[in-house]
């Protein structure tokens, strides 16, 4: 792997992704959507850096009654997924249920769920953001990334400072590389005030 992948796969897993349970069944607990795991599966290592392969096998195939006393059909599958990334290989499994008054649906519907759950329960073996970080109670590396440039109110604080002490924004955006102030990396905040006050200094002691 290289340093852009390894730096994303230890990156904390944003909250915004993550969803609550909700009805009977389903995840019990906070979970991460399918489509999402495969999304930054394909952001992290490629769209062709990657594999995975299914074997599934069937549990449950029955006919019953739904909680109103309808006849329905309910399926239960367990699934062996293997996923490879490189020369890496991770092999986990999973477990979905389905339940719908044709007996295709339930299939359908346990079959993909499990799959599912399998590949996620694969990819959550490469580090937070993938999942692994909805496992430790404490939720330490569940939290929103850190900005990547200053905000707007920090922005509003740098143009003022510039302004007041007479430092030309130009000279300013040459020294720092950037080409306007909108660019400043939210960790050169302080250090980026602290080279406009010297820079004033500086001006008035020519002066």
């Amino acid at each position: 792997m290289n340093d852009n992948q390894i730096k994303a796969l230890q990156a904390n897993l944003d909250p915004k992704h993550v969803k609550k349970p909700t009805g009977q069944f389903g995840p019990k607990g906070d979970y991460l959507e399918g489509w999402h795991v495969i999304n930054e599966l394909n952001r992290i290592f490629g769209f062709d850096g990657w594999s995975y392969t299914i074997d599934l096998s069937r549990d449950d195939l029955r006919e019953a009654k739904d909680g109103k006393g309808n006849p329905q059909w309910q399926a239960a599958y367990t699934c062996i997924c293997t996923l490879k990334v490189g020369d890496a290989v991770r092999q986990d499994v999973g477990f979905g249920s389905g339940f719908a008054k044709s007996i295709g649906d339930a299939i359908e519907g346990a079959t993909k769920e499990a799959a599912t759950d399998a590949l996620k329960r694969c990819a959550r073996t490469f580090g937070n953001v993938f999942g692994l970080a909805l496992y430790d109670k404490s939720r330490a590396n569940v939290c929103a990334p850190e900005p990547e440039y200053i905000t707007d109110v920090q922005r509003d604080e740098i143009a003022a400072m510039l302004d007041g002490l007479g430092v030309s924004v130009v000279l300013f955006c040459q020294k720092a590389k950037i080409k306007s102030i909108k660019e400043i990396p939210a960790d050169k905040f302080e250090s980026s005030k602290a080279w406009i006050f010297k820079q004033s200094e500086q001006q008035k002691e020519a002066a």
